[in-house]
């Protein structure tokens, strides 16, 4: 039985988050910058989801259902002196009500899902964990606080990271967020390959 959330402040992003995946953020917003105080003095997490209409800043966006957990690993200031912040995902949850408060913020009623257990590369996926492999190394210097160990025999892992490091359209990445199987996360992976293949 999913665990509910009965008031988790999201963050609605034009991008999307994967477990496991790391975003660095820019607060501003006075309704972000008390989300973060709020989260950080309860450490407790926020959702991060997909803006299916809207914009990051001003009227509050309309999410996508299916987000993920965003718990904050590390605070700095950024070259034009906001608040940045690193975050890492968590569970994925599914929305089931939002409401508004008067500052703007956004809070939603949400059902967690649980964590994709740790499920062994199928030799079908070698090539994606290769590819994985590769693109690491070539963003390395880009990622925030690149992964030491990656875990290059966890098909769960490999598919998440192969989503955010693909150059794949948002709606698409979002239908893999929501995929609950890795192996079928990595079979339509697969599919997207030749989209890639130098002609």
């Amino acid at each position: 039985m999913p665990q509910p959330l009965a008031d988790l402040p999201l963050f609605p992003l034009s991008t999307v988050l994967f477990p496991g995946g790391r975003l660095q953020l820019r607060v501003y917003e006075p309704r972000y910058v008390d989300l973060v105080r709020e989260c950080t003095h309860a450490q407790k997490p926020f959702g991060v989801n997909l803006i299916l209409r809207g914009h990051e800043a001003g009227t509050p966006a309309v999410p996508a259902a299916v987000g993920t957990l965003a718990r904050i690993c590390d605070f700095f200031t950024l070259p034009d002196g906001l608040l940045g912040i690193l975050v890492e995902g968590g569970q994925r949850y599914r929305v089931r009500a939002t409401r508004v408060r008067s500052d703007g913020q956004l809070r939603a009623r949400a059902a967690l899902w649980p964590d994709e257990p740790p499920t062994p590369l199928q030799p079908r996926h070698g090539l994606l964990a290769t590819l994985l492999q590769r693109l690491l190394e070539a963003a390395a210097a880009d990622l925030p606080q690149p992964w030491s160990a990656p875990q290059l025999d966890d098909a769960a892992w490999v598919g998440c990271r192969l989503a955010e490091l693909l150059p794949l359209d948002n709606e698409e990445r979002q239908g893999l967020l929501e995929l609950r199987d890795a192996d079928a996360r990595l079979d339509a992976l697969s599919a997207l390959l030749p989209r890639f293949q130098r002609p």
